[in-house]
């Protein structure tokens, strides 16, 4: 700390921090526009000078603070410069309509506005943009501060805006001057959030007249928000700056995508399925009919699927229900399709099935290496905060594709989908061939080292080449930066899980992370990005079909001892299907009945004709969801269920941090909270244990019988998040694991000899493409996101990337028709050509019902997780004119018009 005079007040200041910061912190107002807490000084706006002693009238913004410095704020010279400073701003401003910040600081200098030209008429027009969906600049009111130029590149690390021109003609404008729909802008609206002028605007100004804090429900970051509420309606969308996990930040998604919850295409009442339609029903005519149909359904015909974007509290009572009511282990989640594999993988090597860090690790990490995670499309927040890392550091990307994290990187391995074993395989065998390893982690932290060791025989760099095409150089580069700069951290996603060996490539990146030392460490670790807002949750509370709350084995009769007396039930030993599994069964007539819980199963499953035949042939189907998705469409009873802004309980993000979801609206219609429905299914059944007043008294049950989650309740969750595990109520919470020991019985990090198992499917001849799939910055799964008509605007159809050269060869132009061909089915997308996939690869999203990529993708299993393979599909490309894309064939079931 350095104290400094400020006016003859002695002002304590943090070290580095400037003299507008300091006084701003100390209630000192100096007049500004283009100081923002979150970004360095800018210097723009000549407003905050101010007047030193030693040094004569300076910025205040990027004058550093000293001890002993003598300021004054109000001097002739001071009044003198901030009035030009401020009567320059105007001249080629719209005075009619000022912001706020504008008018304190006009209050500050003593400027009359009343009186100062010109009136706005005489103004030259220097345009606006109206191209984006969610947001305008209209460049009359800019005073150029720079904040948003600076927010983008500071923050966002987008890049998207500049200063365009020289003198008067100086302008902000997207990069090469192109409407913001045309540019590389990714519509995040940090810059409008931080814009003190109004140039930049929300398209939605009404003010909230209330605001709840909650998190977000798109993807596993977890970001805190504020919900902004207006006649019961939900209006706006503000970053929780006080949080850890996204500190003021949001993606497109999280500011803009929540206008999903007002879709009038919302479900508002229950629907039971008549004389081949839907009629709407009343709650007691629903639940009793599903009552009575599930009670006949009893033991293993029955299954259940609970959704990891609802709270922990309704994915306990949907596992619950499914054991204790319907004597039953086959109770799954999507994670079966995402992360089982680092389940299962992360269980073996470190003993916990978690990722081993803070995200706030990012910030610090001298080293990231990003496999198999289009980091900045997927969990934009996060990618945010690797492209800021990579100012400081090093950035090592492995993907199959030029992602734009790739353009960042100091190294980008373009590696061939599925063969992420030989090639993180053979980076370990470069480290220890070179003796780069960190040899005392290993000797006191590890073991099955000499098995592991002798397994690298067989990853020489030539072999490793001729299976990666990465080249052997390059691969050894990537080796050796990610053993010698540390600390360091390795950040995965679906690109190495979805996969028929997806827990290899997990404990390949297990074994990397072991032999390098950055496991339990300050910094660094392993971070599996996990895809739903609440996908770790789903796996912490049981919804998988092996294990109960807290990853306890069904298998071990102390657990079934301790859930049986806590729920009063008998339960199985026997591990229940898997989400595929369960579909097999459906077509073998072994399973009769399914109650899904907001997955859209039947288009986010592989092979998506067979998935349909399976739902067609239930005997009984019940879909909960908060839209009629195309799963629901082949439901007997659709039962309408909450949003996350209708409801209260806990989401758990990717680096375990359990965080609480506050309701800020009604629910819509006769929509109810998932838990109210399933317990009211129970109780309908005579069942005891389903009697919960509220979802607090869910958690306190739950906590009970998890050890992890022992020493949290909803008292404790107030004052912000906490990353578990928590074994006792005093117990501050684990940001980072395994600083100690491991998890594994021997309390060691365990090393895999793994082998290279090639991908089900090859290109051949009849079908040369290789096929991976992967998300889109605009859009989640299908049902939410194409309910918001901002988002839909920006990415309103699926298409197929393919290599210019591979483009050319077939004649295929860039927006052109083309026919997609797998073994399984066909659809007709628009081609985007383009060198961002390698030759002989291609590229889809699956966010579109008009074009379902799961028609093409199988359901081949990992032998271990029982994870399908989206990864990696044999495909033929064809052009074709005529008809404009839609699916091959009829239109498939469910399917929306």
């Amino acid at each position: 700390m350095k104290n400094f005079l400020l006016d003859g007040r002695t002002i304590e200041a943090r070290d580095g921090a400037t003299v507008l910061a300091a006084a701003l912190e100390a209630g000192v107002y100096i007049p500004h526009l283009c100081h923002h807490p979150d970004l360095g000084p800018g210097g723009h706006c000549r407003l905050c000078v101010v007047e030193c002693e030693e040094k004569g009238v300076q910025a205040s913004c990027q004058l550093p603070v000293s001890e002993g410095l003598k300021v004054r704020t109000d001097t002739p010279r001071v009044r003198a410069a901030r009035r030009t400073a401020l009567e320059l701003t105007l001249s080629v401003h719209d005075r009619r309509d000022l912001s706020p910040a504008l008018e304190k600081a006009a209050a500050a200098v003593g400027l009359d506005l009343s009186g100062f030209p010109p009136d706005g008429a005489a103004l030259e027009d220097r345009g606006t943009d109206e191209s984006n969906p969610f947001f305008t600049l209209d460049r009359n009111k800019c005073v150029l501060c720079g904040i948003c130029v600076r927010t983008c590149d500071e923050l966002v690390g987008a890049h998207a805006l500049e200063f365009i021109g020289r003198g008067q003609d100086t302008r902000i404008a997207p990069t090469g001057e192109r409407p913001f729909l045309e540019s590389n802008c990714e519509s995040c609206g940090e810059c409008v959030a931080r814009c003190p002028s109004g140039a930049l605007k929300d398209r939605e100004t009404r003010k909230p007249q209330k605001e709840v804090k909650t998190v977000c429900a798109f993807c596993g970051v977890g970001c805190s928000l504020y919900l902004g509420v207006s006649g019961g309606e939900l209006i706006s969308v503000r970053a929780d700056r006080e949080s850890p996990v996204n500190g003021g930040k949001l993606c497109v998604k999280g500011r803009y995508g929540s206008a999903f919850v007002n879709s009038p295409e919302r479900l508002t009442s229950p629907l039971i399925r008549k004389n081949g339609g839907f009629v709407k029903a009343g709650w007691d005519e629903a639940l009793d009919l599903v009552a009575g149909k599930f009670s006949q359904a009893k033991g293993d015909a029955f299954a259940a699927i609970g959704s990891s974007r609802a709270v922990n509290e309704e994915i306990y009572v949907m596992q619950k229900f499914a054991r204790a009511a319907m004597g039953t282990n086959n109770v799954d989640n999507c994670a079966r399709l995402c992360h089982a594999p680092t389940m299962a993988g992360l269980t073996r090597a470190f003993g916990t099935a978690g990722g081993t860090a803070p995200l706030a690790d990012l910030d610090s990490s001298r080293c990231i290496l990003v496999v198999g995670s289009n980091t900045t499309a997927a969990h934009t927040v996060a990618g945010g905060r690797i492209r800021q890392a990579a100012k400081k550091g090093k950035l090592i990307v492995i993907d199959p594709r030029r992602i734009p994290l790739a353009e960042r990187a100091d190294l980008w391995l373009p590696v061939k989908a599925g063969t992420d074993v030989p090639l993180l395989m053979g980076m370990c065998r470069v480290i220890l061939e070179e003796n780069l390893h960190d040899a005392s982690f290993v000797e006191s932290r590890t073991e099955g080292f000499a098995e592991f060791r002798r397994a690298l025989a067989a990853f020489d760099l030539d072999t490793v080449e001729r299976l990666t095409t990465v080249p052997k150089e390059m691969i050894a580069a990537a080796a050796r930066l990610i053993a010698t700069i540390k600390p360091a951290t390795i950040v995965y996603s679906l690109g190495i899980t979805e996969h028929t060996h997806g827990v290899d490539n997990v404990l390949a990146v297990a074994n990397l992370a072991l032999l390098t030392g950055n496991v339990g460490r300050e910094i660094g670790g392993v971070m599996p990005m996990r895809g739903q807002n609440n996908v770790q949750g789903a796996g912490d509370m049981g919804c998988q079909p092996a294990s109960f709350p807290g990853s306890q084995s069904v298998a071990k009769a102390e657990a079934r001892e301790k859930f049986g007396a806590g729920w009063g039930a008998d339960l199985s030993d026997r591990a229940g299907l898997t989400l595929v599994e369960m579909l097999d069964g459906a077509l073998a007539g072994r399973l009769k009945t399914m109650y899904i819980q907001g997955m859209d199963a039947g288009y986010s499953v592989p092979d998506t004709a067979r998935t349909h035949e399976a739902l067609r042939k239930l005997d009984f189907l019940v879909v909960q969801d908060i839209f009629l998705t195309g799963t629901a469409k082949f439901a007997h009873v659709v039962l309408p269920a909450c949003t996350f802004a209708e409801k209260d309980g806990t989401f758990t993000n990717l680096e375990r941090r359990v965080q609480r979801v506050r309701k800020a609206i009604e629910p819509v219609g006769e929509s109810r909270p998932d838990w109210w429905i399933t317990c009211g299914i129970a109780k309908r059944m005579g069942l005891k244990g389903f009697d919960y007043k509220d979802v607090s008294g869910i958690f306190d049950e739950m906590a009970a019988l998890t050890p992890y989650y022992a020493g949290l309740s909803y008292a404790r969750l107030e004052g912000g998040g906490v990353q578990w595990p928590v074994p006792e109520p005093g117990h501050p919470g684990t940001p980072r694991l395994h600083r100690e020991k491991f998890n594994t019985p021997g309390g060691k990090g365990l090393f895999t000899a793994l082998r290279y198992r090639p991908s089900f499917e090859s290109p051949d001849k009849e079908y040369p493409f290789l096929l991976t799939t992967g998300r889109s910055i605009y859009h989640f799964h299908l049902a939410m996101t194409s309910r918001v008509p901002g988002l839909v605007k920006i990415h309103p159809e699926e298409s197929v990337h393919i290599h210019p050269e591979d483009a050319g060869r077939l004649g295929i132009g860039d927006g052109s028709e083309v026919m997609v061909t797998s073994r399984r089915g066909g659809l007709r997308v628009r081609a985007k050509v383009t060198d961002e996939v390698l030759p002989g690869a291609a590229f889809m999203t699956f966010h579109f019902y008009e074009s379902p990529t799961n028609v093409l993708t199988h359901q081949q299993l990992d032998p271990v997780s029982k994870t399908p393979e989206f990864k990696v599909t044999a495909v033929k490309i064809e052009p074709v004119s005529g008809k404009p894309a839609e699916a091959d064939g009829d239109e498939l079931p469910g399917a929306r018009s």
